[in-house]
């Protein structure tokens, strides 16, 4: 009320100050970073997902090494395969003139952990190289000293010199013979066939560390999948640090793809690097973002003008729009004082919140009561908190920002339309105000015309009841049949197709049979405990074959496959009988691999587990049964963690049809508690927001019968209906209460149509059109959320405005029969 004061007072100063802000914010939003991170996509899923990062790396870079596999690990590509993954650690290979990228990561250290084929292969042959030099050293040693015992003992005994020296010998051969049982020993453990030290450049023993010719002359080993997925390919795996902000983390995905460039590392035969992974997705996302942003609202700003000039019926037709632009300025200045980036759903506010504060001003122009405006927007507000319920990070951010606009807007819109108009008064003797009248006086002509108001009341009064009775069958029907809706909420599917990283993210996914990586974190005082160790062995293996995994048959066509973990390390029992004997195995286990699986402290530890390429209804089935079996000892934690967990989890959430009725009826008591706190009536809580709810079924129907899918915005799209509706069907009743108070229901509704309704009309349809301008996007998410918004809105305004008449009708008719009930009741008593 005070700023609609001083803006009549002082116009000049309020609008001065309303320029200084709005000029500013915009100045700020332009310095908005754009951001597609993953974890605002598919949300959290606790402590867990962020402490295997912290401890083991952020989600994986893949470089996919594509080609003869055979080729790459048999030839000289093998060392190319060494230095490449060298270079992606940040260790400049030697022999390197022009280290480059290479040397960049080793200043920057962007990576955490690297892991692929050249330094398993090369730490397997140091690992063996060192164990048989240290058990030769041994047994050296203790032939000689069974050697010259047995020598002593037959001289002792009296024997000659020539038969202690033959007794000497054999005790040594005895010693060497059990040498030679460790060194089978040995083979077993890798699986190979060792005569002697091996060396990275022995193509029979590379062969026989990575085939297995049980499966095939060519086919890798199953055990080792998260390595050699097939005949045809390899994969290093790149975790960079947690914690990069965006554009270090895009800083080390570009450095990665020079990498690769490189010609020290260009294989031969044709194979070739593809980088991917969902990172560097959603790295190449964010430079969409920025130009979708601009071109969205460019097209938004004209598409809304024409709207306005067309429906509108004021003189100052895009001061509405003006008013609009100015509030998102501020919004959007305001989340980038506070450090906030640009997302998707910063991008999807845009339009809404341009439909919203043009109405205000509208309505607010129209000459609309400033507490009916205020009372729709406090409604429209608390429709919008139910989006801070969403399971995704996203959805609760895009509430947050409406509701935080839809305050900023309704100030905006009351103190520049009062000032303008303030202005325009004063100066209406004006030529400029003239010409601006004949300009007007044009445009009339032009005008969208208006449905037959009177004709369409006069039916909907007639028979009320049949009205509503029409709009609850199709709402119930709607309500039922939004359990059978569709939501994707998988990335890649979300994000323009023609991206190049998703091309390769679908050959990462069809080479290696694998959608990403679930990880079991697992925390206990000490992990070096043999029970803990057995556990962890058992319940891999046990997932393992139930999911349709094994040795023999490699992963198939199995839900899980093995991936870096550290029950590898013990394979079998006798190699961890004893905590000195794992204490001993993990201080030999090369570093690469320690930093992968387990943290120097011995106290976290990650079991890691491919998941193949499914629906996401089909993963989380998956991972519940991992859930489900999850039952460690006394003392450990274990917890599933990873980008596959939390898509998965956030798609059962927003696909749960029981989740999104709770929303619905979470909006609706949030609307209804809005209204109850301000008109402390009953009747007149309830009569706007039936209406409100039928349109939530007949959005749903809609959507069915054209068969449209969600997504995590869309999904949300009950709560968006709801918080819009509300302030149409508010509006209309505090209109028709203020004309009933002096004409019969049907003049009144007319009045109510020709006034409030026209300018509801104008509104509505001018939002529609900003969210008609999200189909235009590349971006799949926004323009399904566009197309889904367009229609449901489209639904939800002509029901509205059918329906509102027939129940403000019934209420009416019902608050004359109670009292008559009560005066009859009366009556019998006395």
């Amino acid at each position: 009320m005070r700023s609609s004061d001083l803006a009549r007072r002082r116009p000049w100063a309020v609008l001065a100050v309303v320029a200084v802000v709005v000029l500013a914010g915009a100045g700020l939003a332009l310095r908005l970073a754009p951001s597609a991170s993953t974890a605002s996509l598919v949300g959290s899923s606790g402590a867990a997902t962020e402490v295997a990062h912290e401890k083991f790396g952020d989600d994986a870079v893949y470089v996919l090494v594509r080609g003869d596999l055979a080729r790459i690990v048999l030839t000289e590509d093998l060392n190319r395969l060494v230095g490449i993954e060298g270079c992606l650690s940040g260790n400049v290979p030697r022999g390197v003139r022009a280290p480059g990228a290479c040397g960049e990561l080793g200043r920057l250290k962007p990576v955490q952990v690297v892991y692929g084929p050249g330094t398993f292969i090369n730490s397997a042959v140091e690992q063996i190289t060192a164990q048989l030099q240290a058990q030769t050293k041994s047994r050296a040693a203790q032939a000689d000293r069974a050697a010259l015992a047995a020598r002593k003992l037959a001289l002792s005994q009296g024997r000659s010199r020539t038969q202690a020296k033959k007794l000497g010998d054999g005790a040594a051969k005895l010693v060497y013979a059990q040498f030679a049982q460790d060194l089978i020993a040995l083979n077993t453990k890798y699986g190979l066939n060792l005569t002697g030290a091996p060396r990275l450049n022995d193509p029979d023993f590379v062969y026989q560390l990575v085939f297995d010719p049980a499966r095939g002359a060519r086919v890798p080993k199953a055990r080792f999948a998260y390595l050699f997925p097939s005949a045809g390919s390899a994969l290093i795996s790149v975790r960079l640090k947690p914690g990069l902000s965006d554009a270090q983390r895009a800083r080390a995905i570009e450095l990665i793809r020079d990498v690769v460039r490189m010609p020290q590392w260009k294989l031969s035969g044709g194979a070739s690097y593809v980088v991917t992974g969902v990172p560097v997705l959603a790295d190449d996302l964010v430079g969409r973002l920025a130009g979708s942003t601009l071109r969205l609202l460019l097209v938004a700003v004209i598409v809304m003008a024409v709207v306005l000039v067309l429906v509108f019926r004021a003189r100052l037709r895009l001061l509405p729009l003006a008013v609009a632009l100015g509030a998102c300025a501020v919004v959007f200045g305001g989340l980038s004082l506070l450090g906030l980036p640009l997302t998707l759903a910063s991008i999807a506010v845009l339009p809404v919140l341009l439909g919203l504060v043009v109405d205000y001003a509208i309505q607010y122009q129209s000459r609309g009561s400033l507490p009916a405006i205020a009372t729709a927007a406090l409604s429209t507000a608390a429709g919008f908190l139910v989006l801070l319920l969403s399971p995704v990070p996203m959805v609760r951010g895009f509430g947050a920002l409406l509701i935080v606009g839809v305050g900023v807007g309704l100030v905006l819109a009351v103190a520049v339309v009062t000032a303008v108009l303030s202005v325009r008064r004063r100066a209406s003797q004006g030529t400029l105000s003239r010409s601006l009248r004949g300009a007007s006086e044009i445009l009339d002509g032009v005008r969208l015309p208006l449905p037959p108001v009177r004709s369409l009341t006069a039916r909907v009064i007639r028979r009320p009841g049949r009205v509503v009775a029409a709009a609850f069958v199709l709402a119930l029907g709607g309500w039922a049949l939004d359990t059978q809706v569709h939501v994707v909420s998988d990335l890649p599917s979300l994000v323009p197709q023609d991206l190049a990283s998703v091309r390769d993210l679908g050959a990462l996914q069809h080479d290696t049979g694998v959608a990403g990586e679930v990880d079991v974190l697992v925390q206990a005082p000490d992990l070096t405990e043999p029970k803990v160790v057995a556990w962890m062995r058992d319940y891999q293996n046990r997932l393992l074959r139930r999911h349709g995994y094994s040795a023999a048959q490699g992963c198939g066509r199995a839900a899980l496959c093995p991936a870096l973990s550290l029950p590898d390390l013990f394979r079998s029992p006798g190699s961890s009988a004893t905590r000195a004997q794992v204490r001993a195995l993990l201080d030999a286990v090369p570093a690469y691999f320690s930093r992968a699986a387990i943290t120097p402290d011995r106290r976290t530890a990650v079991l890691a587990f491919g998941i193949r390429l499914e629906s996401l209804d089909k993963q989380h089935d998956v991972i519940q049964d991992m859930r489900a079996s999850l039952h460690p000892p006394a003392g450990v934690t274990a917890r599933l963690a990873g980008l596959p967990v939390l898509a998965a989890d956030a798609n059962h959430a927003l696909a749960d049809p029981l989740r999104r009725l709770a929303t619905t009826l979470a909006g609706l008591l949030a609307v209804l508690l809005a209204l109850l706190a301000v008109y402390r009536s009953w009747e007149r809580a309830w009569v706007p927001l039936v209406p409100i709810a039928f349109a939530t079924g007949w959005s749903a129907l809609l959507l069915w019968v054209l068969g449209v899918s969600l997504n995590p915005l869309s999904a949300a799209l009950g709560a968006l209906v709801i918080a819009i509706s509300t302030e149409f069907s508010v509006l209309l009743c505090a209109r028709y209460r203020a004309e009933r108070a002096a004409f019969d229901p049907a003049e009144a509704l007319a009045r109510t149509y020709h006034s409030t309704g026209a300018a509801v009309l104008a509104s509505g349809v001018t939002a529609i059109a900003g969210f008609a301008v999200l189909v235009a996007s590349d971006i799949a998410m926004l323009r399904d959320f566009g197309l889904v918004t367009v229609v449901d809105l489209s639904v939800s305004l002509l029901g509205v405005l059918a329906v509102l008449p027939a129940v403000l009708v019934l209420a009416e008719r019902r608050a004359v029969r109670l009292p008559r009930r009560g005066r009859r009741r009366a009556s019998v008593a006395a």
